[in-house]
């Protein structure tokens, strides 16, 4: 699914569309010994309003994020259409409407039993209805066509927390007392996926999109042994390789300048790229290009495709994986954090034989803890009126490398 197909499913994914329909709601609660404690399964439209708009926005929850990091397509392996395969078995799911209560057992018995989770959590599933119409040629919604319809499972897995301590204000006593009764809340989840996909505005039942919060650790058991997919790299894996690549193919010319360079060129490809429907990449040739513009010799490039290929089995890295939104430069006691824009007023230097990072402070608001900080002239009356030379008052050192322009990379 590209970013247009999931914008349009959740953008429809309301109460106020009138081509959007939730059917059947399953409800579970499951204890921290694997037990379902309790389990519901109803139609939508004669829940009680409050219960009904809190279990939407937990399953559309699950729609939101970055695609690539928060939001993963994966699709089937081929057996899995075959008896037994998990495709065949969410496809039994699907066709059920959830109105058959073996089948749903069975549904949310198979997730308490694939599923690794750390805590109590509750299971939100729901089967909907999005009536598809035709777009015109400037890529409107034709309401005058005729519409075909996109049924899913939705589902949200969502922790439940206890909350016991707290004051609270007694209206009986009117008077701040201590809560006596233990809460169990139900967070947003953590956990989610669509099946079927909305491919070309239409269903494809050959993947299934995977929603985590924690992008940097997905629950791999849910994609591996619930829905019986291929687990892939995660955002933060994807990171991790591109780190290894630039390490290996750019070497010794691995300054600041050229990780601020090198950082700024792929996000302006995303930026080049955001009208885009499908999701920017970085294939070889691609990360060539960047590399190049940003000042890497020839020499360097020359082996970046054997060592992209080596990292990534041939397989493009996500842009937005990638880039950086800021800049940090870290040494043992020392980070400093430079926000977008603020790269090119640092820089690396060498200053009286030692390795220095240079803070350009220009601004005239300069704080410091808070604090307004103010440049004072301590020197003499009488003293000369012209500053001391730079090597007399180096800068702290932020690295014992003897490289001019060094910088920690990343």
């Amino acid at each position: 699914m590209n970013k247009k197909e999931i914008a349009e499913i959740k953008k429809n994914f309301s109460d106020d569309c009138n081509f959007f329909t939730i059917n059947r709601v399953v409800t579970a609660f499951v204890d921290a010994e694997k037990n379902i404690k309790c389990k519901t399964n109803q139609l939508y439209n004669i829940m009680p309003q409050d219960e009904s708009e809190l279990i939407l926005a937990n399953l559309k929850k699950t729609l939101s994020g970055k695609i690539g990091s928060n939001l993963l397509e994966y699709p089937f392996p081929k057996n899995a259409i075959l008896e037994g395969g998990q495709q065949q078995f969410l496809w039994g799911v699907l066709k059920s409407k959830l109105a058959d209560e073996e089948i749903v057992d069975n549904f949310l018995n198979t997730i308490v039993e694939k599923v690794e989770y750390v805590s109590t959590y509750s299971i939100f599933t729901a089967h909907c209805t999005y009536s598809v119409l035709k777009k015109t040629k400037m890529d409107e919604i034709d309401e005058d066509s005729d519409s075909s319809d996109y049924s899913f499972i939705i589902t949200a897995i969502c922790p439940v927390n206890l909350r016991i301590d707290g004051l609270i204000y007694n209206e009986e006593q009117n008077a701040i007392a201590k809560k006596e009764s233990t809460d169990r809340i139900i967070e947003l989840p953590t956990d989610g996926f669509l099946f079927p996909l909305f491919n070309d505005r239409a269903p494809d039942v050959n993947g299934v999109l995977y929603y985590t919060k924690n992008a940097k650790k997905p629950n791999t058991s849910m994609i591996e042994e619930l829905l019986g997919c291929e687990f892939t790299m995660t955002g933060q894996n994807e990171k991790e390789v591109f780190h290894s690549i630039l390490g290996k193919v750019v070497g010794d010319e691995l300054d600041y300048n050229m990780i601020t360079k090198v950082n700024d060129k792929i996000q302006n490809y995303i930026d080049q790229t955001s009208h885009e429907t499908e999701i920017a990449t970085i294939d070889s040739q691609k990360m060539n290009s960047i590399l190049w513009e940003a000042g890497v010799s020839q020499e360097k490039l020359a082996d970046l495709d054997r060592v992209f290929e080596q990292a990534t089995d041939k397989k493009p890295l996500t842009a937005v994986n990638l880039v950086e939104t800021k800049t940090v430069v870290s040494v043992p006691s020392i980070t400093v954090n430079i926000g977008k824009g603020g790269a090119d007023k640092v820089k690396t230097q060498m200053i009286g034989g030692r390795n220095c990072l240079v803070i350009a402070l220009d601004d005239p608001e300069i704080s410091i803890n808070g604090l307004e900080m103010r440049f004072v002239d301590k020197k003499p009356a009488n003293a000369p009126a012209q500053p001391a030379p730079a090597e007399e008052m180096p800068p702290a050192p932020v690295s014992d490398t003897s490289d001019d322009d060094n910088a920690a990379p990343f």
